[in-house]
């Protein structure tokens, strides 16, 4: 930790305006959530409808399958990520709330609370306890000893890409634990391994049966057409959703920090910790919609249970806030962001 900065004042003004905020937050916010899941209703429903018109003109099939795409973006990053980890909790809506949503993806969603929320949110980029920082799957840094398989791990990268919900699902299963029998330590391991593979199993099921057979049957002749376009969507939200999440968390900027680093972590060190090891991306109002806000990384990670759409208002206070402290605020355009995550692959899987 940087012994230069006031941690205590840090964490005093970014209470303050996570404090201010959230007296802001009512009737708007709960609109806005609303709205977003009228949208992402009409382009789901819209979008399985032109689907079945590819016949007429491959247009109307092209046009369905982005319109899908875009509702399954919405559905996973601005409606369930953000109502999973308890945005819209105080709404006390029978739907939208972390307990009863269910979100469409492969990954079970109280699972994904259970790790994410939990652990990733509370040990961000501490080696040894995030086990988000590469997924166990990618040597980003020299926190890990170099292996062999390091050397194709941009093909690992671009399979996780193409495969990410069904990544995710395994990932935050504690799969090591459940199918082999590996031991691990903290919450995860309080959960009986049966009831998580029955979890995994059957949401992976109900995805693959809703996308893959359901849907395509009741298109009858049109079975091929639908089923490509499912496919299609579903491989676009993948690749839209990893590219967004790497670019927030694997830039060249971010940090990692030692167990040892944070023992006796107050507040201001935790507060300092999420803003190292997070970037954001810059955008317009609707490229910050289809990240789920996520584009604003940093503010998330500081204020993971503040409304999403609060981010970009609060972004500047917190970025003024970081840089009167001495502390790094990582933003920039997305090429630039992107590219940087690509740099730090290549450039670890290299001894």
């Amino acid at each position: 930790m940087n012994n230069t900065i006031n941690f205590n004042l840090l964490a005093e003004e970014l209470d303050t305006l996570k404090r201010d905020t959230m007296a802001e937050v009512g009737r708007q916010d709960a609109a806005y959530i609303r709205n977003v899941i009228v949208w992402q209703r009409v382009l789901e429903w819209g979008g399985r409808a032109l689907l079945m018109l590819g016949f007429i003109h491959p247009l109307w099939w092209g046009i369905g399958v982005l319109s899908l795409a875009c509702a399954k973006i919405l559905d996973n990053m601005e409606i369930g990520h953000n109502v999973l980890h308890g945005q819209y909790d105080w709404m006390n809506d029978p739907h939208i709330n972390s307990r009863q949503f269910d979100w469409d993806i492969a990954c079970d969603g109280k699972s994904w609370q259970r790790i994410h929320n939990y652990e990733h949110h509370t040990y961000t980029n501490v080696i040894g306890k995030d086990r988000d920082f590469g997924y166990g799957l990618l040597r980003l840094s020299n926190d890990f000893g170099w292996r062999i398989k390091n050397l194709w791990q941009f093909i690992t990268y671009l399979n996780l890409s193409v495969l990410f919900q069904w990544g995710v699902s395994y990932h935050e299963l504690a799969a090591e634990r459940v199918f082999m029998g590996k031991k691990k330590q903290g919450r995860i391991s309080r959960v009986d391994a049966n009831e998580l593979k029955r979890r995994f199993f059957t949401k992976g099921a109900k995805q693959l049966i809703k996308d893959y057979l359901v849907f395509p049957l009741l298109a009858g002749p049109l079975f091929l057409w639908v089923l490509l376009g499912n496919l299609i969507a579903n491989l676009l939200r993948n690749l839209w959703t990893s590219t967004i999440i790497f670019c927030g968390h694997f830039t060249s900027d971010v940090h990692t920090f030692t167990q040892e680093q944070c023992e006796n972590e107050t507040q201001g060190q935790w507060y300092y910790r999420q803003a190292m090891g997070s970037s954001n991306i810059s955008g317009g109002k609707l490229f910050h919609i289809l990240t789920g806000h996520l584009s604003f990384q940093i503010e998330h990670h500081l204020f993971p249970d503040l409304p999403s759409s609060r981010y970009q208002q609060v972004a500047p206070q917190v970025q003024e806030i970081l840089c009167r402290h001495g502390i790094a605020y990582h933003t920039g355009p997305f090429l630039r962001q992107y590219s940087q995550v690509i740099k730090r692959i290549l450039r670890y899987s290299l001894p």
